[in-house]
């Protein structure tokens, strides 16, 4: 098994390089252009030079947290899939610095360098403005964590493993509006970021095809972190709930904060809310928060069980959705790659194109014809400082 994490310089060639099992040559590996293709398919597939992935994933910035969780997710799915026969992966994993510029840059280097495919970036803001460099230079990308409409659309290329949130809040909205009986809410959400954004859109029109009345939408900016004076409008409004579209930095001073100024309703959050940050720095305030998810951490299929139990056992803690979700990401790639049993760019992408009812630990995955995931969701709800599947 062979991996290498580099931390990439904004504009720079130079990197920072940390090794995780052993140094190796990373995404420049794989030699002449043809001794990426193999003999055999699936799980008969060999190929004797090593494949080649780069991840571009927020291991700095406002979305550190949510990058350190993929990064885990990726080393264990390298782990895994390492220890298979037939094909061995170099995964090199460099830090976006949630920062559109910095991961274009990132982007540049695995397109110059014969990187096989891509995964990331983290969030949906710096994917859009990524995704063009590898998309003209013809390198597969897998966004795991990116759930704004129209990250696939940028080319067909770009593919992921990701519910978009088009797919994920309906039924949140749809499951709460039943639960709680809703008539009327006030909805939040920052104006400044892509993802936010997306899932503001979606959380209107799923509100208004409930039949939910919005008294207010309050915005404000992704980097905001007292919503004091927002939270005393939304409470004067009387609502049924709050709705939000948020981060997670500005998720937990939010929660925090409507708790404390005595907002007893029920908070409903976006993608952004599924971290177990919010619950260890939330602490109380965040019970009973809603939150749809594209991964449900009580599934007992196979795949989820035995994904579960060696992250607790390699890491000393439970997964979130980011790291399921970047875990799948790797083995989407090895099923691409296994197709044609070939590590060319576009032999990959022809081979994500046929990624059917694939078992993972996000459930029986398929990609679509928009090169967009279809997979179970899920409706959770936190209880005694965890995520629990809302009934």
């Amino acid at each position: 098994m062979r991996y290498l994490l580099r931390t990439a310089v904004v504009l720079s060639a130079s990197a920072l390089v940390l090794t995780g099992c052993a140094a190796s040559g990373g995404g420049e590996s794989g030699g002449e252009a043809g001794a990426l293709k193999g003999s055999g398919s699936g799980d008969s597939c060999v190929i004797d030079a090593t494949v080649p992935v780069g991840a571009a994933l927020s291991l700095t910035g406002g979305a550190a947290s949510y990058g350190e969780s993929q990064q885990k997710g990726l080393e264990l799915a390298l782990e895994h899939l390492n220890a298979e026969d037939g094909v061995e992966y170099d995964l090199t994993i460099e830090d976006d610095g949630t920062d559109p510029r910095q991961a274009i840059s990132v982007f540049e280097g695995f397109a110059a360098n014969g990187t096989s495919a891509v995964i990331g970036p983290t969030l949906s803001n710096t994917a859009f403005q990524a995704q063009p460099v590898a998309q003209e230079a013809g390198l597969p990308v897998v966004a795991i964590s990116n759930t704004a409409e129209g990250i696939t659309a940028q080319g067909d290329f770009i593919f992921r493993d990701s519910l978009t949130e088009g797919q994920v809040i309906p039924q949140t909205i749809q499951a709460a509006t039943e639960k709680l009986g809703l008539e009327k809410v006030v909805v939040m959400y920052s104006n400044d970021d892509a993802f936010t954004e997306s899932g503001y859109e979606v959380m209107a029109s799923s509100l208004e095809d409930s039949g939910v009345e919005i008294l207010d939408t309050l915005t404000f900016s992704v980097s905001d972190t007292d919503f004091r004076s927002l939270l005393t409008a939304a409470k004067e409004l009387q609502p049924d709930a709050i709705v939000v579209s948020a981060l997670i930095e500005a998720a937990i001073p939010l929660v925090t904060q409507a708790r404390e100024l005595g907002i007893d309703q029920p908070i409903i959050g976006g993608n952004g809310f599924n971290n177990p940050q919010l619950m260890a720095d939330a602490g109380e305030a965040a019970e009973d928060v809603i939150v749809g998810a594209a991964w449900n951490s009580a599934s007992d299929s196979p795949e989820n069980t035995e994904f579960m139990a060696a992250f607790e056992e390699k890491f000393g803690s439970a997964p979130d959705q980011f790291a399921a979700q970047a875990y799948t990401g790797l083995l989407v790639i090895d099923h691409a790659v296994r197709v044609n049993c070939s590590g060319e760019r576009t032999d990959v992408q022809d081979g994500l194109t046929q990624v059917k009812d694939l078992a993972t630990p996000l459930g029986s995955l398929t990609i679509n014809a928009d090169r967009d995931a279809e997979h179970p969701a899920v409706v959770q709800i936190v209880k005694d400082g965890s995520f629990a599947v809302m009934n």
